[in-house]
C-alpha cells in the first residue's frame, strides 16, 4: 500500500501483508514523525462481498449509486481532508492511481502553492468533497473506474451548483485527448485537459491554464461583485 504524508508530502510503502484489512489504523511518517491515519474499510476485494442469489428479491437501498451512498452517510469529522487551512491558502484535490505520476503532480502543485490532499479511492475522495470546496481538482479520468466516461468524481462535479463549480479549476488527466484541447475540455465539463505524455510539463501547463481561466472569468466576476451577487 502507498501512503502519503499530508504534512511533509513524503510517500512510502507498507507491505500489503502488514496492512490491517477493513479498519482504520495509524502509522508514523519516517521523515517528519507526523501521525498518518489510514482507512482500509472500503478496500475489501469484490470477491469477499456477498452477492444475492439470482432469484432473490433486491433489498431497498442496494441500488444506490456511490454518490448517493456517500451523500447519505453520517457525519464523520475524521473524513475531512484538512484539520485547518489558513485564510487565503489555496487547496487542491489529486485523484491519480499511479504512484509515479501522482508524485510528479504533487510536486507541481506544491511548487504552485497548493495545499494538497490525495485520497487513495474514489469513495474517500467523494467523502472529502462533502466537507471542502477545493480550488483545484486534478483527476485522472480512470481514477476509480475502468470506464473513463463513467467517472463518479466528474459526475459529482456536474451536480454542483454552478456558483460553486465555477470557482473550482478542474484538470482532467487522460490518454484519449490532446493537451489543452478546449473542445474536449468543454465536452467533459472541465477547465483543462492534460495528456499523460505531457505529464512532465504539468506545472507549466497548469500555470498557463489557470492564468487563461482567470482572464476569461475576470470581467464576469467583476460584474457579479458590482451587482452584489458575490
Amino acid at each position: 500500500m502507498d501512503v502519503l504524508c499530508e504534512k511533509c508530502r513524503s510517500q512510502f510503502k507498507i507491505p500489503d501483508k502488514k496492512v490491517p484489512k477493513g479498519q482504520v489504523f495509524s502509522v508514523i511518517c519516517p521523515k517528519c514523525n507526523n501521525k498518518i491515519s489510514v482507512d482500509t474499510r472500503f478496500d475489501i476485494p469484490l470477491s469477499t462481498k456477498e452477492t444475492p442469489a439470482p432469484s432473490a428479491e433486491p433489498k431497498p437501498g442496494l441500488n444506490k449509486t456511490i454518490i448517493e451512498e456517500v451523500d447519505s452517510s453520517a457525519y464523520d469529522a475524521s473524513e475531512k481532508p484538512f484539520d485547518f487551512v489558513e485564510e487565503g491558502v489555496e487547496t487542491s484535490l489529486l485523484c491519480e492511481p499511479d504512484p509515479a505520476i501522482r508524485a510528479k503532480i504533487l510536486t507541481a502543485l506544491y511548487n504552485m502553492g497548493y495545499h494538497t490532499t490525495a485520497p487513495q479511492s474514489h469513495k474517500e475522495t467523494l467523502k472529502q468533497m462533502r466537507f471542502h470546496v477545493f480550488d483545484m481538482v486534478v483527476l485522472n479520468e480512470r481514477f476509480g473506474t475502468r470506464d473513463p466516461d463513467m467517472n463518479n468524481i466528474l459526475k459529482y462535479l456536474d451536480r454542483l451548483n454552478m456558483s460553486i463549480r465555477r470557482n473550482i479549476f478542474v484538470t482532467l488527466i487522460t490518454n484519449r485527448f490532446r493537451t489543452m484541447d478546449n473542445m474536449a475540455a468543454f465536452n467533459k465539463s472541465v477547465n483543462l485537459i492534460i495528456n499523460l505524455k505531457n505529464i512532465n510539463e504539468i506545472e507549466k501547463i497548469l500555470g498557463r491554464g489557470v492564468a487563461d481561466n482567470e482572464v476569461f472569468y475576470r470581467v464576469f466576476k467583476e460584474c457579479l461583485i458590482k451587482t452584489g451577487r458575490v
